[in-house]
């Protein structure tokens, strides 16, 4: 045997070791990583997958490799709940409860098996070299391979059994919707196994524009689009600033205003500004309040691509003096975003029952300030993106009860086609994310929103 020729058989080394560099395996590593970032210590996905900012692991990958790994993170994040129960109906004695990477390995396997069309066998043999390459794994290779191929074989018969019996969220957010929403938990459950079809908002010409980009008009006037092949910003129109991204539920507070042309409208915590933009086009002149100088940065690049004008003020709410009181002033106020969980998955395991307290003291304080801005009759609409009553009937109820001059007014129908369901029995609006069902879950569903409408007396 000859110099060269041992060298050609000589296995290559890699960053895990003296092991031979296994096709996929880099990516997988990198999958794995970043799930025990967001599950073990509640790192947001968007700041880890951050092209300039985000974890090395992420940005060390092709263009290629991240669109894998963002998959193998949604898959595992939207259904970790039926992952782990399979992964402990098939082990004959509890995981070791130290072993986190181990399960983090077989999340990010289970994840390419049950729900992503990844070939079944490229998913075990590279989670059994990421278990070989891992000291604290190695002893368990021989049960990574033989669970995750046990696994294949029960895939059929398993998976929807457990689909339809285990409740898919963790348990602090299990018992809140099951709490506020004992009628239909199940659906929302559901509802978040699914990504969140992709809505604009459009200056005009619902129809055409639906035609155009092959989508849906939805009952209350947005374009919907079931599936995108490349950027959103390469569609037609978007350029042109023809429409913009926004889901239907979060186009829903600027309407409850009803007619606004004329009116003085403030727009606190505007950005990314698909609200402040709404606002503008109905003929408002708005006033766009942001404490962050950054995000606001983005509202007024993304007001001069719609050819929108407003005033851009960055500013802290509680310390903002305008010169004048508004006819109306519109609060989406910073939330838990448990209603939003369709586009980030990561939501039930990076917050907690004490963050939906914590905003819920800051949304009130913040609807109490933002009622002191507008005139005498004028207007008041309070929403976020939080599926827990504390972030919205608690706290529209509690200024109520603190400030004898506020009234509310009960939300009309007519505003909101197709929706008439979400009104609730008080006036106020609750979306949830089964609401707009589809045969096809491209096409279903909206985000977890609620509205209220405040007026001042006096």
């Amino acid at each position: 045997m000859t110099p060269a020729s041992k060298q050609k058989r000589r296995p290559r080394k890699s960053a895990e070791g003296n092991r031979e560099q296994v096709p996929g395996l880099g990516s997988r590593l990198a999958a794995a990583k970043l799930l025990s970032a967001i599950v073990d210590r509640r790192a947001s996905m968007d700041g880890l997958l951050d092209p300039q900012n985000g974890n090395p692991a992420w940005r060390a990958l092709s263009e290629q490799d991240r669109s894998l790994v963002r998959a193998i993170l949604q898959a595992a994040l939207r259904n970790l709940p039926i992952i782990d129960a399979f992964i402990d109906l098939l082990v004959a004695r509890p995981l070791p409860e130290g072993a986190v990477a181990l399960r983090h390995t077989l999340r990010i396997a289970a994840a390419q098996i049950l729900f992503l069309d990844i070939p079944a066998h490229a998913a075990v043999n590279i989670a059994v070299e990421m278990a070989r390459g891992d000291p604290r794994n190695r002893r368990f290779v021989a049960l990574v391979n033989a669970l995750l191929r046990q696994m294949i074989r029960q895939k059929d018969e398993e998976l929807p059994r457990l689909q339809s019996r285990v409740i898919n969220a963790p348990a602090w957010l299990g018992e809140l919707i099951e709490s506020a929403y004992p009628e239909h938990a199940s659906a929302i459950f559901e509802a978040h196994r699914h990504p969140p079809a992709i809505d604009l908002t459009v200056k005009s010409d619902s129809e055409s524009w639906a035609a155009r980009l092959g989508g849906r008009v939805t009952p209350t006037g947005s374009v919907r689009l079931g599936h995108v092949d490349g950027p959103i910003t390469d569609l037609e129109g978007f350029a042109d600033g023809e429409w913009w991204v926004q889901d239907v539920a979060a186009s829903i507070p600027a309407r409850l205003f009803g007619e606004i042309s004329g009116w003085r409208v403030a727009d606190l915590c505007a950005a990314p500004g698909g609200k402040t933009a709404q606002l503008a086009l109905a003929g408002a002149s708005v006033t766009a309040l942001d404490f962050s100088a950054n995000r606001l940065k983005r509202l007024d690049e993304n007001l001069k691509r719609l050819k929108l004008d407003a005033e851009c003020v960055h500013a802290d709410l509680f310390e903002w003096q305008p010169g004048e009181a508004f006819d109306a002033v519109l609060l989406d106020a910073p939330c838990s975003s448990t209603g939003t969980i369709r586009r980030h998955p990561d939501i039930p395991w990076t917050k907690s029952p004490s963050d939906v307290a914590k905003l819920a003291d800051l949304q009130e304080r913040m609807l109490a300030r933002a009622l002191t801005l507008v005139r005498p009759g004028g207007m008041v609409v309070f929403s976020n993106c939080s599926l827990a009553k504390e972030e919205g009937e608690d706290v529209v109820s509690a200024i109520l009860e603190s400030h004898p001059k506020v009234d509310r007014r009960a939300v009309e129908s007519a505003l909101i086609p197709g929706l008439e369901d979400a009104i609730s029995p008080e006036g106020d609006l609750r979306t949830t994310p089964d609401m707009l069902p589809d045969p096809d879950p491209a096409y279903a569903g909206l985000d977890g929103f609620f509205a209220s409408i405040l007026m001042r007396l006096s």
